[in-house]
This record gives structure tokens, C-alpha cells and sequence, in this order.
């Protein structure tokens, strides 16, 4: 819950998910828990030899269910102007599907010069290198390590799962309540004082 507030949709898939299946998720705790990979959640529900098919039916399910009730958090669409206005690029490094996470940005028109989807903690880091990113904004501690293991500035998020002394705790260099304040955040360590 970086750049878009996905629970409504998610919880709306889960459910979705449930009818389908027959099998019980509880789409509320499901949804509080956002940023690992999708299969930790499914195999709390699931039998570990269900777990994939689970994933498929999920994804399947997704564009229907997720897409339209997903907004953009506080100050995103802002975030990134300011990252443009910088001359900078914006490089999503997400734990969600990538395919799925570009169904989230063509819905908003929102332009992202790269995608890498399905990633998780130290998995994201590898991404993060290989595009050269410079800064790195999250939600979830899993993405404070992955910034510190790619050796750039974790920049927290309490918009998702996580607050603001667990951010801190996995390393973030700035904590922010939203991405409101983020314009003049990066102007601040892009440029300077």
C-alpha cells in the first residue's frame, strides 16, 4: 500500500476466492497482513497441496474482483510527478504479480518506466540494483531490508502493514505517515538544502 491502497479490491478477491473454493479465507485478516508473497497467505488457508492451484484461481479471479475498488494512497499521484519533476525514473519493485500490478497503473494512468513484480524482502534488492534505483519507498519492513541490501535509503510508508518504529527497527532512513510529505522529502536529499 505504497502507491495504491489495494485492500478493498483484495478483500473483495478473497471472498471471491471463497465462494469459488469452498475453502474459508478470512479476507479481513488476510488484507492486514499485505506484503508477503501470495502463497505464505494462501497456505495459511489452504493445504499445502491445494496452495497453487489456490494461487492460480486467485490470479484468475483478480482482474474481476481487485482492480476497480483499488484508489491511490495520500499523495501518490504527487509522489510521482515529483520523482518526474526531478528527472528521475520510477522503478516499482512489488511483491504482487507484476502483470497485476500494471492492470493497477493502467486503471489510475499511471506511467512507470519499469515494473518487477512477485518479489519479496531481500528478492526485491536484486531489482533494485539491477535498475539502478537510488531511494527505495515502502510500507513493510520486507521492503526496509531490501533497500538496505541493495546499500540505498529505505524510505518508509505507514500506509501499509507497518508502523512507523518497525520501519525504523528494519532500517528505513526516513519514516513518513503518507506519501504527502515525499515531494519535499526528495527535493531535500535529491537536491539538498
Amino acid at each position: 500500500m505504497t502507491l495504491i491502497d489495494s485492500r478493498p479490491g483484495i478483500r473483495a478477491a478473497y471472498r471471491a476466492l471463497t465462494a469459488k473454493t469452498g475453502v474459508f479465507v478470512d479476507a479481513d485478516l488476510a488484507v492486514s497482513r499485505l506484503g508477503p508473497p501470495l502463497r505464505t497467505e494462501l497456505s495459511e488457508w489452504f493445504p499445502a497441496e491445494d496452495v497453487e492451484e489456490a494461487v492460480t484461481t486467485y490470479r484468475d479471479l483478480y482482474p474481476d474482483y481487485a482492480i476497480t475498488p483499488t484508489v491511490p494512497t495520500p499523495g501518490a499521484i504527487e509522489a510521482l510527478a515529483a520523482v518526474r519533476a526531478h528527472g528521475l525514473r520510477v522503478v516499482v519493485v512489488t511483491s504482487k504479480l507484476g502483470r497485476l500490478a500494471r492492470m493497477h497503473f493502467d486503471h489510475f494512468g499511471i506511467v512507470v518506466d519499469e515494473l518487477a513484480g512477485d518479489l519479496f524482502a531481500e528478492g526485491k534488492a536484486a531489482a533494485l540494483t539491477e535498475h539502478g534505483v537510488r531511494w527505495y519507498v515502502g510500507d513493510h519492513t520486507a521492503d526496509m531490508v531490501a533497500a538496505r541490501t541493495a546499500g540505498v535509503p529505505g524510505i518508509g510508508v505507514t500506509t501499509g502493514p507497518c508502523d512507523a518504529t518497525d520501519l525504523r527497527a528494519a532500517g528505513a532512513s526516513y519514516v513518513l505517515p503518507d506519501l504527502v510529505p515525499f515531494p519535499d522529502l526528495l527535493t531535500e536529499i535529491a537536491v539538498g538544502p
